[in-house]
């Protein structure tokens, strides 16, 4: 299941910013390199790797184009997600003695729940899991299933953004009933 830079849009016309992706992804590369380092880009895939399901493909230009797109105009979640993604890799460094990006898929998940990411509350204003949680794994998640590729893995035909309307679900219910 490849994701794409289309999805990623997709995703953010559901999440309501799309106008600035378009102008950041499509235009002024520049601003996007700006406003999300490259190593925190680096960091945000390897979260991805980890919560995505495992039949994910093209997973960096999806999170690069959804994050440069959500933080385009936002800079206090574009600190917010700098922040916790600087935070979480020096926790990989201090507990692993790797950087977040160059542990396995398994390490990273395994990391993430050490830290109780996977139950801890989202808080912007949290403890380090509570801020991963919120701005990397949640922003992250929503992403992919928001967008389309990410929908119909959970049977979402057509989620909120993506065009469709009753020929995805004419669609969907004529395979049901073919199956």
């Amino acid at each position: 299941m490849n994701l794409s830079r289309r999805d990623a849009l997709a995703a953010l016309a559901a999440a309501g910013v799309v106008g600035v992706a378009g102008a950041t992804v499509l235009g002024d590369e520049g601003s996007a390199d700006a406003a999300v380092p490259a190593d925190t880009l680096a960091t945000l895939v390897a979260v991805a790797e980890a919560v995505f399901p495992s039949e994910a493909t093209g997973i960096e230009p999806f999170v690069e184009t959804y994050v440069a797109g959500r933080v385009a105009d936002d800079p206090a979640h574009r600190e917010g997600v700098n922040a916790a993604a600087a935070d979480l890799d020096a926790t990989a460094h201090d507990w692993r003695d790797a950087s977040l990006v160059d542990l396995d898929r398994s390490a990273r998940d395994q990391l993430l729940r050490d830290l109780s990411v996977d139950v801890a509350d989202p808080d912007p204003d949290g403890n380090l899991a509570a801020q991963v949680r919120f701005y990397l794994v949640n922003e992250l998640l929503y992403a992919f299933y928001a967008s389309p590729t990410g929908g119909r893995l959970v049977g979402i035909e057509n989620p909120v953004g993506y065009p469709g309307g009753t020929e995805s679900y004419q669609r969907a219910s004529m395979e049901d009933e073919d199956g």
